[in-house]
């Protein structure tokens, strides 16, 4: 059982040492950064309910912040982050459905189905890992 968060990532890259310089738009480039997703029902696997809204970044100020964590970078470095997709097996799918459906209230829905929607939009990406 294997999940990713996807995001694209534009920073820009600052010298750490005097007298070297990054010219013009050269320092700014764009990662792709996957996070791993916490096993459903699992401490942090509530992230995309927490991060997203309808498949794109819930607070642009926050996820600026998460990517600077995530890549040792000064937050004035990260420029955007966008949301990419939940890139999952089946098996975990099947396991954040179910999980989901324990408890529709914390998620203000009445069905999978809609939580997946309401939060993931269509951005979820099912690869087969054989």
């Amino acid at each position: 059982m294997e999940a990713a968060y996807v995001f694209r990532v534009r920073l820009r890259l600052e010298p750490a040492t005097g007298g070297v310089r990054v010219d013009g738009d050269s320092g700014e480039t764009t990662v792709t950064v996957s996070r791993d997703a916490p096993d459903p029902g699992t401490e942090g696997w509530l992230f995309f309910r927490n991060a997203l809204w309808r498949g794109e970044v819930g607070d642009a100020e926050h996820a600026r912040r998460l990517a600077a964590d995530w890549l040792g970078e000064p937050l004035g470095a990260i420029e955007d982050v966008s949301f990419r997709e939940l890139r999952t097996d089946g098996a975990y799918l099947e396991a954040l459905k179910a999980e989901i459906a324990t408890d529709l209230e914390a998620f203000n829905a009445d069905d999978v189905s809609e939580v997946l929607s309401k939060y993931l939009g269509s951005s979820i990406h099912v690869v087969d890992r054989t």
